[in-house]
């Protein structure tokens, strides 16, 4: 990974690998630019890129810093297939619990029939199902895509850090952290309550924010041991959960998997039946907790990882 320096290691229209989230994708530089900080609306100083990647729609492009910019190399383009392996691993339960529920209310319905049609006619109804499943999968893959989660660049720089950690130096986030996330979520309710009246903030739009919240930290506690651990995490997370039994991972776990949980929300977002104005009202009030967590990143993530031990590493393999 390139660091920040005074010199632009990038060219225009030189083909790149380039982070969006977690995972790295082909791209293109269309300018590349040094920043010297001045510009409010552009803080970061130095290098910096404006991307468009690879057979993604032109809403996609954006400007990047250096330091999630690769060369287009055998080496980056090894480490985009590791990711994009861990990415399909982690997943793997998600696909099993949706398919799982599919094939539940199918078997649900069949029973509830009184009265079995025809061979033929059963075929009929099998063939126009598939068809509106598969309508459908296209449908939500577009919705994802469709999704976009504004993600400071600061935030995306910890989100590729955390997963090098982890990943790569086989350390570990020490737990519990502080602050948990449920005790994030809190602090930004007390602060859009300091702030209410600049705001001119509604009662409603505060239910709203808190219904958001409460909503996030039950997306976190299901989602967490499923999407959003690394393969070397999950014998951490087996010990957590013996030592504080009962205990909800909101109340355990810190910004940094809150982060990651942010992610993966245009996928989760897309299997709910959410309409377009709710998916853009929550699209917004995310953004807002993502620019509050980028205000406060210094002292919400975790600036030295742990070690594990040499016990932990050979137990980590049977997880």
């Amino acid at each position: 990974m390139s660091g920040k320096s005074n010199a632009l290691t990038f060219k225009a229209n030189e083909r790149i690998l380039c982070f969006h989230g977690p995972l790295l994708y082909e791209a293109k530089v269309m300018k590349a630019e040094m920043w010297d900080g001045s510009d409010p609306e552009a803080p970061d100083p130095g290098p910096h890129y404006f991307v468009h990647y690879k057979g993604w729609k032109q809403t996609w492009d954006e400007w990047v810093d250096e330091s999630r910019a690769l060369k287009f190399n055998e080496e980056n383009l090894a480490k985009q297939k590791a990711l994009r392996l861990a990415a399909l691993q982690a997943s793997k339960k998600k696909t099993i619990v949706l398919a799982t529920k599919h094939t539940s209310k199918a078997e649900s319905e069949s029973e509830s029939q009184q009265q079995q049609p025809p061979l033929s006619s059963r075929s009929r109804k099998r063939v126009r199902e598939s068809s509106v499943e598969k309508t459908q999968e296209r449908e939500e893959v577009a919705r994802v895509s469709d999704v976009k989660m504004p993600i400071p660049n600061a935030l995306k720089s910890q989100l590729v850090d955390d997963w090098e950690r982890v990943t790569k130096d086989r350390l570990l986030v020490p737990l519990p952290r502080k602050p948990t996330v449920a005790e994030l979520l809190a602090d930004y309710q007390e602060f859009r309550q300091s702030t209410k009246e600049k705001r001119k903030a509604g009662k409603r739009d505060e239910e709203v924010v808190d219904e958001i919240i409460d909503g996030l930290r039950v997306y976190f506690d299901k989602a967490l041991g499923n999407i959003l651990l690394y393969r070397f995490e999950r014998y951490q997370f087996k010990m957590i959960c013996e030592r504080y039994p009962g205990k909800p991972p909101s109340e355990i776990y810190g910004a940094e998997h809150l982060l990651r949980l942010f992610v993966q929300m245009p996928g989760l977002i897309a299997h709910t039946n959410m309409d377009e104005d709710a998916v853009q009202l929550l699209r917004e009030h995310m953004a807002d907790i993502l620019k509050y967590m980028h205000r406060l990143s210094k002292t919400l993530f975790v600036e030295e990882y742990e070690t594990a031990s040499p016990a932990y590493m050979t137990l980590a393999k049977g997880i």
